[in-house]
């Protein structure tokens, strides 16, 4: 019989609402997995066993006297938030040394979403500081490791969550994403990513976000399991039914614009890596194998996106309170951007929205043209762990580790390594990542690679039929 991190989150759900299994029994089995594996993979940065188990009790309690179909829909499931999302009673370090660590106060309204759903938190996952980068590695605790190669990074800024869930430790997650943090970190861990289009779910971040970039979604193993998320994060967001209703529904046949056109690539040109090529034939050939018509589609971007795009990620993290005698504990790519943020004038970031709310409404015209765009997830194989930093991370090196003052050579790797992430948060449109290659030949053989689509506003439902569709 499988033991209960190898069920689908779909059917986990079933057997908690049906009692073949207690929510003890579910939390007592993940706090397990979690304490056997989170030394080597750190992917939790807090583990709150006490109350978990503590909820579980009362979970159970509630089952004996509620009939099934009066339960909550995501009744007894295990779940972590990332550490930016607070949680009431429970650390959030935001990944920054330099803040003081103290207990949030309230639930934020995404927490508070899934609480009423019914979930029991497990604890906070790990992110980058303030979350800003596609790698998941600060000076709060140890770096989120890839679990299909642990010296490779699970990505960011989500990278605690999918570390988890890719592993075991949870059967699915909420991530974030304000340019690229759910589907970097679901290409990089052979997961299913869905971002949201704006408006649709909570962020659930606190930090500033004056151009609306993050929104919360789901990762999972599945279209399935991410679908069941979504019934959770956006109750009303179908007119007709659910989500995990929808997913096993035929798509229609789809008008597919492949791409690999981005608006990085004047700044910091690029080269896609063979893995990256390999991952998006793949893609084109189950999407055409599924009877959609895939053409050529040529996006033009305008060359003064990354530093508009620039200013807005980073306009959060310069309003941010921090005591000026902690600012050396920042890490270098914060305190440079943090320093640049506050330098500039409001003039300057009101100029920069602008001319981003300019851009969403050309490039959204240009991607009409078609029903869905497909790109590759990533242009690189999930990177070693310190490699956009230069910072070693041994565990005798770590707090201690040095870390290099290149800020600016770190952004353009990241840039380079998830080129086609950031536009689709500036255009507020759903997009999806889905892991249709891995290096090694077959899948869990070496590293996992994804490709991306992106869809229409109010396309999440057809993301996840289309997800499905092709295998997953």
């Amino acid at each position: 019989m499988a033991e209960l991190h190898e069920f689908s989150a779909v059917a986990l759900r079933d057997r908690l609402r049906k009692g073949d299994v207690s929510a003890a029994e579910a939390m007592d089995h993940f706090l397990a997995r979690i304490e056997e594996q989170n030394s080597l993979l750190g992917a939790f940065v807090t583990v709150t066993a006490e109350q978990a188990l503590e909820k579980a009790r009362a979970a159970d309690s509630l089952h004996t006297r509620t009939p099934q179909d009066e339960l909550p829909p995501l009744h007894g499931m295990p779940l972590a938030f990332k550490d930016l999302t607070d949680v009431a009673g429970v650390v959030t370090t935001h990944g920054s040394a330099a803040l003081d660590h103290k207990p949030a106060v309230s639930d934020s309204p995404l927490v508070a979403l899934f609480k009423e759903a019914g979930v029991i938190s497990l604890g906070k996952t790990q992110v980058p500081e303030f979350g800003l980068t596609a790698y998941s590695e600060n000076r709060v605790a140890p770096p989120s490791r890839n679990p299909h190669a642990l010296s490779r990074s699970s990505g960011g800024s989500s990278g605690g969550s999918a570390a988890a869930v890719a592993a075991g430790l949870l059967p699915f997650a909420p991530g974030t994403d304000g340019g690229g943090s759910i589907r970097i970190p679901a290409a990089a861990c052979g997961l299913v990513g869905l971002k949201p289009g704006r408006g649709l779910v909570p962020a659930g971040e606190s930090l500033g976000d004056p151009a609306r970039l993050v929104v919360a979604g789901p990762l999972a193993r599945s279209a399935a399991d991410a679908a069941l998320m979504m019934d959770a994060l956006a109750p009303d967001g179908l007119a007709e039914g659910s989500y995990l209703a929808a997913v096993d529904q035929e798509p229609p046949r789809l008008r597919i614009g492949v791409t690999l056109d981005s608006p990085w690539q004047g700044t910091f040109p690029f080269t896609p890596e063979r893995a990256a090529m390999d991952a998006l034939q793949a893609g084109e050939k189950l999407l055409e194998d599924a009877g959609h018509a895939l053409s050529d589609a040529a996006v033009r971007y305008d060359n003064r996106y990354p530093d508009a795009f620039t200013t807005a990620w980073t306009a959060g993290v310069g309003a941010a309170r921090i005591s000026p005698h902690r600012e050396a504990l920042l890490a270098p790519l914060t305190r440079t951007f943090r320093r640049r943020a506050q330098q500039r004038s409001p003039a300057k970031l009101n100029e920069a929205l602008a001319f981003l709310r300019q851009f969403e409404r050309d490039t959204v015209t240009q991607y009409a043209q078609w029903d869905l765009l497909l790109m590759p997830a990533l242009a690189q194989t999930p990177r070693p762990v310190g490699w956009f930093t230069g910072t070693s991370h041994s565990s005798a090196a770590w707090p201690s580790a040095q870390w290099p003052g290149d800020a600016d050579g770190d952004y353009r790797k990241q840039c380079e390594f998830a080129p086609w992430s950031s536009m689709v948060n500036v255009c507020g449109l759903p997009a999806i990542s889905i892991p249709v290659h891995w290096t090694g030949g077959a899948p869990g053989e070496g590293l996992p690679m994804g490709v991306q689509l992106v869809g229409p506003r109010g396309s999440e439902a057809l993301l996840l039929q289309v997800a499905r569709q092709v295998g997953f």
